[in-house]
């Protein structure tokens, strides 16, 4: 049984464990929270280095990108460098890759039309991909990069906007320390339900990380699509109790709850590196498909799960 394991930053509570079978094979993933201690997540990684398959690194991004230009986080680099043998990967590659298909996906198969629909992307940098395939699709954005992580009331409605300004914000951004603009360990259970209202209230699609939505969910969601990932059954429940009528995930449903991107990235590492083969744009593209990588999409309003055509 080859293993593959995500030391997150997050919530120990949140932790999952599955087995499946991939092209023949066996594979165990497992999710590790480490309750916001990045000492204990670079033991831990340090630990597991050399004796698993595939790494990935949870509750932090390595990457942010704005236009052209790649931004790395200084904090993620403590846990990079901890693996000195097993590849350890962030999910950046799914965010750039998957996440434009789904989009794609949900447009082309009559799931959404996302045509001058109003949506809020509380950090585009996160999910650059994602948004600049539905702003291809035509949706009225809202990016809240810097309404969400630094509390500026400055919101931007193009991907070629926010590109511009992450210039000059970016590159300070990626030197703070990372539990200032995400929410890791307990952060990851509480939240501030009228923070930032008028911006949910404003759109009919919201997108992006879970946890990231879940800080600043508002009281009510009524008829509201959310395109995230990494939800647990009872984040589904919070979703239909606030009123949102479709939930679409990424990532499909692996034993009751979806997995972050770096989980399914390092899964997909796992394999190539089964293979043989190297980690590069196209061969991620390639076993996308040849896993059948599906998003999991349910309507709140009803029982039941449908797929996207």
């Amino acid at each position: 049984m080859r293993e593959v394991v995500s030391v997150s930053l997050g919530s120990s509570l949140r932790d999952h464990e599955v087995n499946i079978s991939v092209l023949g094979k066996g594979y165990r993933l497992r999710r590790i929270g480490t309750d916001g201690d990045m000492k204990k997540a670079v033991a831990l990684i340090r630990e597991l280095d050399g004796n698993v398959a595939a790494l990935g690194m949870g509750g932090i991004d390595r990457y942010l990108y704005g236009g052209n230009r790649v931004y790395e986080i200084r904090d993620s680099l403590k846990m990079v460098r901890a693996a000195q043998v097993t590849p350890i990967v962030d999910g950046s590659g799914l965010k750039n890759s998957l996440e434009r298909d789904v989009i794609f996906q949900l447009q082309q198969g009559g799931v959404i039309d996302f045509n001058h629909k109003r949506v809020l992307i509380p950090s585009a940098l996160d999910r650059f991909g994602m948004a600049e395939a539905l702003g291809a699709q035509g949706a009225d954005m809202i990016l809240g990069d810097l309404v969400f992580a630094l509390g500026l009331p400055f919101p931007f409605k193009t991907i070629e906007g926010l590109g511009r300004a992450a210039r000059v914000f970016a590159p300070l951004v990626c030197r703070l320390p990372f539990p200032m603009l995400y929410p890791t360990g307990k952060k990851q259970e509480t939240s501030s339900h009228q923070k930032f209202e008028r911006y949910f209230s404003r759109v009919q699609i919201i997108a992006g990380d879970f946890l990231y939505l879940k800080r600043y969910l508002p009281l009510t969601l009524e008829n509201k699509i959310i395109i995230t990932n990494t939800v647990t059954v009872e984040d589904i429940k919070l979703l239909k109790e606030k009123g949102a009528a479709l939930l679409v995930t990424t990532t499909p449903d692996m034993g009751g709850r979806s997995f972050g991107t770096n989980v399914i990235e390092a899964l997909i590492v796992a394999v190539l590196k089964e293979q043989g083969k190297k980690m590069e744009k196209e061969t991620y593209q390639e076993m996308i498909r040849e896993l059948g990588l599906k998003p999991r999409i349910i309507d709140l309003k009803k029982e039941g799960t449908l797929t996207a055509k």
